[in-house]
């Protein structure tokens, strides 16, 4: 029964003319609490569209991870399918038995083969498509409708989504605001007014109900419509009326009224619960224990599963049957039943005793083992559930199985969860030995990587590789430390100490290696070449250059990949080599591209876009920034946004807005806290804020208690510079060191510069020319991707006057105004010709 809701299906129905008229893919959100009604409201919307002629399809999503990935679009397919259209080959392909090395590139051509698929179908004639429980959806899920979303086709499509707003889980809250930008109808169902409530009630409980006991009602539900219903049944069975005021004949005043009204529903507790938990009672005992079993398969029901789990097919048939006679369960196809509603289930599976609970999963495992072998996901969570230690090797076994899954599906997420649970259910049980603790414990390491959480995958790492060296295995060593090759852009380690510790045990397992072990020889070699980032030492471009060696020497892209990722943080030993970096990201690039390596494909665009920066070539530059921000919200890579952001502060900061520049710098720094990047975020904002003042010739400005980290060194004798304190300035400014080998070498040599002509500082004017003279041709910083400087010959330009050159002088300063047009900088324009003597 459909009762109430005039004004919502209005306004889905006018997005249905919107998609009709514009000839578009239209998209609409139905929201709300659970029981607000919005699987009727958009079952109401499919009849009335399939009455005008609609084609119309349903997909729901599994309240756990049992199901196929995009299993909602597996069914939506499904019934496009069964109404006559041609089958989408992109999900046959979905759950190959042999996943590609790189399956976010197979899920991308998934998503570029189901637009036209689409299309296909809606050239027919329009159509409709619901997913139903979005709060539940997968990652591969939301990701296909992020998608689709706003995508053109060949005839009107509207895609409606269910989604509980009490619910909203960690992969719904960011597809949310994706989907904004597509401008969905939306409809946030509330709770109905009383006089809908007595309509529902009339028509649940085949009675009429006075204004007393309407308004009881509607009180203790708030117009939820599914507790309205359950409270209908119960004055339906007679149970639950006890006065005049529950059949509508009651002759008290208003007050006695309500207070008799509040008395006929007074042995129902407040909770939904309850009233599931009371109307239960009405059914017999084996219908019962079917249903509390049928609660452990979880919302959508296999009724084979549940079958051979009883034992009992006649029984287990007949008391489905009753279920759905009452109400509990409704047909959701061949050989599956659904809870009419996840509270009822709920209901029921928080109503068994943990161990009689824990009986089930267990048996409901071991059926599910026989029957659907394929089931991964399911069979990780039954076995999970099951905590029994006779079956732990096997629930740690299926979780691991679940998650390498998970991994080749694109899903970090659930990837990580499956991981956890099973170094969990290892750690509770004993199950397993120490190996394959830590090949589970590597799982969960990449995959809290990917999924963001740095902070935690340097933390287990540094616990798994300490355990490796404990059992003095150097083949397992070798394998838990070449397990972690997450990309990595940034040229200062997050932890220097994990760093440290990671080479150490690597220079170790690499000494021990035996012969013929090339592969791994050049994971060790590229994990040297990582960690040993940001630093002076030969050994870290001598490993890079090794492993670059043997990854081709195999013909090994993903090795290949993370060896050009050593090479590239290690491309600082001088100044100058924006164009060496951009040569690397070029060919990183297209190796991932060809091969299907998305997340290098990333790092590959992140390079390239401080390289084209540090050269002055902005409109490149912007261009690799986007490719990267969309890959990353397309495939949810977390972090990425950051280098994004800092670059549009970069380029606020090139088109002389510094107020603007400043304030995208704080949300940058105040957003960095709790990613795990210390490398990054450490003195960063207040180093930023320093070269947008000295890059404009404006004074340092010195805060008291302003910590720059890192880059102290450079800062400090400006800051005093600023405070007038030349003596002390003069001091700090001779022991400047040389800058180190990464993104701001030529950023922190420039501000020595600016020092060193400030103090009359000769030796360190000469060092810092003969450092900067191979970036002529660049903007200092730039090439971080996050800040400047300007262009590197304005300093030399100033340099070369303070040392009494004025020849180099003019000829550096003619070289800054070139840069700065280049640019497109109006302010670094101005600042080079004005050092110039006459007009350029």
């Amino acid at each position: 029964m459909f009762i109430g809701r005039t004004d919502e299906l209005a306004r889905l129905e006018s997005a249905a003319a919107s998609a009709v008229s514009q000839h578009r893919l239209g998209l609409a959100l139905i929201s709300g609490d659970a029981g607000a009604g919005k699987s009727a409201l958009a079952e109401a919307l499919t009849r009335r569209l399939a009455d005008r002629g609609w084609t119309t399809a349903w997909g729901r999503s599994p309240e756990y991870a049992g199901a196929p990935a995009a299993w909602p679009w597996t069914e939506i397919v499904a019934a496009l399918t069964a109404a006559g259209h041609p089958p989408d080959p992109a999900f046959t392909d979905l759950d190959a038995a042999r996943p590609p090395a790189e399956p976010a590139a197979a899920r991308f051509r998934m998503h570029q083969a189901f637009g036209p698929y689409l299309s296909t179908v809606a050239a027919a004639g329009p159509v409709l498509l619901v997913l139903d429980d979005l709060h539940w959806a997968g990652e591969q899920t939301l990701d296909l409708l992020t998608a689709l979303a706003g995508r053109p086709t060949a005839g009107p499509v509207l895609i409606l989504g269910t989604y509980r707003t009490t619910e909203i889980s960690p992969a719904l809250a960011p597809a949310l605001g994706r989907w904004a930008r597509a401008e969905p109808a939306r409809v946030h169902l509330e709770g109905l007014p009383e006089a809908q409530v007595r309509e529902l009630v009339r028509a649940t409980a085949g009675r009429d109900v006075d204004g007393p006991t309407a308004r009881a009602i509607h009180r203790r539900t708030a117009g939820n419509p599914f507790f309205v219903r359950e409270l209908a049944r119960l004055l339906g069975t007679g149970r639950g009326s006890g006065s005049g005021s529950a059949t509508g004949t009651g002759t008290g005043s208003a007050t006695d009224t309500d207070t008799e009204a509040d008395s006929a529903l007074s042995g129902i507790p407040a909770g939904v619960r309850d009233v599931i938990r009371h109307r239960l009672t009405t059914l017999p005992k084996p219908t019962r224990d079917v249903l509390h079993l049928a609660a452990v398969l979880g919302l959508d029901v296999d009724v084979d599963l549940l079958v051979a789990v009883t034992g009992h097919e006649e029984r287990t048939l007949d008391a489905v049957e009753s279920a759905s006679r009452s109400g509990f369960l409704l047909d959701a196809g061949p050989e599956r039943v659904r809870f009419a509603h996840a509270l009822v289930r709920d209901t029921l599976y928080d109503d068994l005793p943990r161990p009689r609970r824990a009986r089930r999963h267990a048996a409901v495992a071991e059926a599910l083992e026989q029957l659907r072998p394929d089931r991964l996901d399911a069979l990780a969570h039954h076995f999970l559930r099951a905590e029994s230690p006779a079956t732990a090797a096997r629930a740690v076994h299926y979780a691991q199985a679940a998650a390498e899954q998970a991994e080749r599906r694109f899903a970090p997420h659930e990837a990580a969860r499956l991981w956890r649970a099973a170094v969990e259910a290892q750690d509770h049980s004993g199950a397993g030995d120490a190996r394959t603790r830590l090949a589970s414990v590597m799982g969960m390491v990449r995959a809290l990587a990917v999924s963001g959480d740095l902070a935690s995958a340097r933390r287990y790492r540094a616990q798994a590789i300490t355990a490796a060296a404990e059992l003095d295995d150097q083949a397992l060593t070798a394998k838990v430390i070449g397990a972690f090759d997450v990309p990595a852009i940034w040229t200062r380690n997050d932890d220097e100490a994990l760093a440290r510790q990671v080479v150490e045990v690597t220079e170790r397992t690499l000494a021990a290696l035996p012969r013929g072990a090339a592969e791994t020889r050049a994971r060790l070699l590229g994990t040297l070449a990582v960690e040993l980032r940001g630093g002076a030492g030969e050994l870290g471009r001598k490993s890079a250059r090794e492993a670059t060696a043997i990854a081709r020497r195999l013909d090994d892209p993903a090795l290949l990949a993370f060896a050009l990722n050593g090479r590239f943080l290690h491309a600082f030993e001088h100044a100058g080599l924006a164009r060496r970096r951009a040569g690397i990201g070029t060919e990183l690039l297209e190796l991932a591209e060809r091969h299907g390596l998305l997340a290098f494909e990333v790092l590959g665009r992140l390079i390239l876009l401080q390289a084209r920066a540090a050269l002055a070539d902005f409109d490149a530059a912007d261009e690799h920034a986007s490719a990267a921000l969309r890959l990353a919200e397309r495939y949810e890579l977390p972090l990425v946004d950051v280098f994004t952001d800092g670059y549009a502060a970069l380029r606020l900061t090139a088109a002389d807005r510094p107020e603007q520049a400043e304030t995208a710098y704080r949300a940058l720094a105040a957003r960095l806290p709790g990613t795990g990047m210390r490398g990054l975020e450490e003195g960063l904002l207040p180093l930023a804020l320093l070269c947008l003042r000295v890059q404009d010739g404006r004074p340092a400005e010195p805060v008291p208690g302003t910590d720059f980290g890192p880059y102290e060194p450079w800062a400090r004798p400006l800051e005093l510079l600023a405070a007038g304190r030349h003596d002390e300035a003069r001091a700090a400014a001779r022991h400047i060191p040389d800058a180190p080998g990464d993104l701001l070498h030529e950023a922190r040599t420039c501000l020595a510069a600016v020092a060193a002509i400030a103090v009359g500082d000769r030796p360190l004017m000469e060092r810092a020319h003969a450092a900067l003279l191979p970036a002529a041709g660049e903007l200092a910083g730039a090439g971080s991707g996050i800040l400047t400087l300007g262009p590197v010959a304005r300093y030399l330009g100033d340099l070369c006057a303070a040392l009494g050159r004025p020849g180099e002088a003019r000829a550096h300063h003619r070289h800054a105004l070139a840069v700065a047009r280049k640019a497109h900088a109006p302010h670094w324009t101005a600042a080079a010709r004005a050092a110039l003597p006459g007009k350029d």
